[in-house]
């Protein structure tokens, strides 16, 4: 197993490698850069903004903007924002806890809930309850979380039960221990719930025809005709067999949580990173942009990691 996770690792340096080759040379041909809006200001010279563009290495060629960027990487450094006028890896400081946040409650919350309804859906197939399901499932894939968030900031902003934006009220350091708390999950409330009722009907119904596949297996046939109890053959040989699928698609789910999550966090103002790595893309802030990819794309590869070595714990068979 551990020689497993190192070859994984050692695997992951050219794919990050690629990843920031080609990040940086779509957001470099792009037309202008930060400072070029600079330019409309009268007050500031010529000669202040080519300064500048010479300080922070614009005016060299691409590859070595590039390399420059990379052996900086190397040593833990990011570089200073060119909108902050701060080094980019205290902004992500700030920023990535709040999305690993927002992520983890999501998927904690949306595997919790859609595995025993996709379990109890598949066991009483055709009948009422499963119906019920089909429905919210279809309805849930065809509304965008976007929309669902729109409904949610339209019903707050009318009822005033929950709060918009932010991550705490003003008066969070006023509040005792489980009032903040309390004040974290309020907020928390509304990303979380637009990302989970987006992708609950999805995964309900994968989960559901994995279970179903399973039941119609001859081994499950089999058990019950020796006369395994109902709920030795639900829990102990259909809910397992089932989880490796599943379990296959959690590092593509991370994956698809976080890169969804940044229109969420956006269209409620979360301050996490996906609306960071907006705003920067906007400004062409060069080296936040660059930055906050780097650790976006290290926290996928770590979700699949783990999704791989969760599926070779579950399934002896994977690790010979």
């Amino acid at each position: 197993m551990i020689r497993y996770i190192i070859r994984r690792l050692i695997h992951t340096i050219p794919l990050l490698l690629g990843i920031t080759v080609i990040s940086f040379v779509i957001i470099s041909l792009a037309p202008g850069d930060y400072f070029t809006r600079l330019e409309l200001n009268p007050e500031i010279s010529r000669e202040t903004l080519k300064r500048m563009r010479e300080e922070f290495g614009l005016d060299k060629p691409i590859y070595i903007q590039y390399i420059k960027w990379l052996w900086r990487i190397l040593h833990l450094d990011f570089g200073i924002s060119f909108a902050y006028h701060i080094p980019v890896i205290t902004l992500i400081k700030q920023r990535l806890p709040n999305t690993l946040l927002l992520s983890l409650v999501v998927l904690f919350l949306l595997w919790t809930i859609s595995i025993p309804i996709a379990l109890f859906s598949a066991i009483h197939k055709y009948k009422a309850f499963d119906k019920l399901v089909s429905i919210f499932s279809y309805i849930s894939m065809s509304l965008p979380s976007f929309f669902i968030a729109f409904i949610f900031i339209f019903i707050a902003c009318h009822t005033h039960i929950l709060p918009i934006g932010g991550i705490v009220s003003i008066d969070h350091d006023e509040l005792s221990f489980f009032g903040k708390i309390k004040d974290i999950v309020s907020h928390l409330v509304i990303p979380a719930s637009c990302i989970i009722l987006g992708g609950l009907g999805w995964q309900i119904r994968i989960m559901r025809g994995y279970v179903l596949e399973v039941l119609e297996s001859p081994f499950i046939t089999g058990a019950k005709a020796r006369g395994v109890s109902e709920s030795k053959v639900i829990f102990k040989h259909t809910l397992r067999n089932a989880m490796n699928p599943m379990i296959t698609i959690f590092g593509f789910h991370l994956s698809s949580i976080l890169s969804g999550s940044a229109l969420i966090e956006i269209i409620t103002r979360w301050p996490g990173m996906g609306r960071l790595i907006y705003d920067a893309v906007l400004s062409q802030d060069l080296y936040l942009v660059m930055g906050s990819l780097v650790i976006s794309s290290i926290l996928l590869i770590i979700g699949n990691l783990i999704a791989d070595i969760l599926l070779a714990l579950c399934d002896p068979r994977i690790r010979h």
